[in-house]
């Protein structure tokens, strides 16, 4: 345990670029050299993950401990994936609320999310190249889309219609091989108990005892998230980011955008964001006791969701990736989230490209259109040069962030107009 705590500590602070990026570490460490997971234990781990909520990458690094050794193992990987990224998310998040909407630190950051718009964009291109094979899933893809950017449809409600629909129109006979065991149910009861206890009893303590109904309400609502948020963090955003901002009004877009960045900056899973918007919201509040506060509630309503599904269900995975069924609705469900990562890409580039939109409303039609005499040329310049070096140079996301930093100071100090 003592070499796999120093492994996961490596991953930890490595785990930059998205859950791509960090599932690729993973396999060259745990995989190709050390031999800890077979091919296809860790290609059926990755599916497994794939249908649970959450971040995926984060319960990959906790399954792959708990395959060899244990509940502790489980823990100790899935806490060093996490923390570090943390602990450096809620530096940057301090050092934003005092710096960054002023002058140079302001221009930055705005130069970070032209770079970011276009991080979206390759992510739905390769999740679109990779889960989009049949004209069938075109249509899926299509339909998630059109309902949540047109209908205004909840995501958990389009994700709940494709796994039905995956799960329903798969009819691939089953496996003639002798299905795995099931584990011990009453074992499986014990785990969600223990984990339900851990996960909602300080969440209830705040509600019940302290005078803090933000601090309560940052629980509840990244609980209800880490419940429904299917398909990892670009997914998860971008039904963060309507309630946030559109509903709870806790944030601006901007400062959402500026959340996304700094995550995209950060080691760990990008939904860390959920730790900057737990703390702003909290800051904005009463300040930075009540802000360090309010990210720590984020995290433990995000991340303690996860150690649960991979306790509870990692035993029945062998069992699991035998069931034709339950692998359509996972290839449906993806399907689905490349159309609500659509969404999540146009939702952030209205926002960044014009400094004005509008929701306009036609009968059950609910769409976010800009005021085109908004548009912000500079961004636009920006953007499009991060494009040309993302899609034409391959250049690397770190190159790219700095870059897009290094722009916005510069249009800040010499403005094109």
């Amino acid at each position: 345990l003592e070499q796999s705590t120093a492994i996961w500590g490596k991953i930890g602070l490595l785990s930059f670029g998205g859950p791509t990026a960090q599932i690729a570490l993973m396999h060259r460490l745990i995989v190709a050299e050390r031999r800890w997971l077979s091919e296809a234990q860790f290609l059926n781990a990755v599916s497994f993950c794939m249908l649970l909520p959450g971040p995926e990458a984060m319960q990959l690094a906790t399954y792959a401990g708990w395959r060899n050794h244990g509940f502790l193992g489980g823990l100790v990987a899935g806490l060093l994936f996490v923390l570090p990224g943390a602990l450096i998310m809620l530096c940057l998040g301090i050092a934003y609320v005092y710096f960054g909407t002023f002058g140079i630190v302001g221009a930055l950051f705005l130069g970070v999310k032209a770079a970011i718009v276009v991080i979206v964009l390759q992510a739905l291109i390769r999740l679109a190249g990779k889960a989009l094979q049949k004209p069938h899933q075109w249509v899926t893809a299509i339909v998630g889309f059109c309902g949540i950017f047109i209908l205004a449809l909840p995501f958990p409600l389009i994700i709940a219609m494709a796994a039905i629909y995956g799960f329903a129109s798969n009819r691939q006979p089953q496996a003639t091989t002798t299905l795995p065991p099931l584990p011990n149910g009453k074992d499986t009861v014990k785990t969600i108990l223990i984990w339900a206890g851990i996960w909602w009893g300080p969440l209830l303590a705040i509600d019940l005892f302290a005078d803090a109904p933000l601090l309560a309400e940052i629980g509840y609502f990244f609980s209800k998230l880490a419940v429904v948020t299917f398909g990892g963090a670009y997914a998860g955003l971008a039904y963060m980011a309507q309630d946030v901002v559109g509903q709870l009004g806790w944030l601006q877009p901007t400062e959402m955008m500026d959340g996304l960045g700094l995550a995209e900056t950060t080691p760990g899973p990008l939904i860390l964001v959920t730790e900057f918007v737990g703390f702003l919201a909290a800051f904005k509040t009463a300040g930075i006791a009540h802000g360090i506060a309010g990210a720590a509630i984020a995290l433990w309503a995000t991340f303690i969701p996860c150690f649960l599904w991979i306790f509870a269900g990692a035993p029945y995975l062998d069992w699991l990736t035998h069931q034709p069924r339950l692998q359509g609705a996972l290839a449906s469900i993806t399907a689905a989230v490349v159309g609500v990562i659509a969404n999540l890409f146009v939702w952030f580039a209205l926002h960044l490209f014009f400094s004005e939109t509008m929701i306009t409303d036609l009968a059950m039609i609910h769409i976010l259109t800009p005021n085109l005499a908004s548009l912000d040329l500079q961004v636009i310049a920006i953007a499009l040069v991060c494009a040309f070096l993302a899609f034409g140079r391959g250049l690397g996301l770190f190159w790219l962030l700095g870059l897009a930093a290094l722009a916005g100071a510069m249009l800040h100090l010499v403005p094109l107009d």
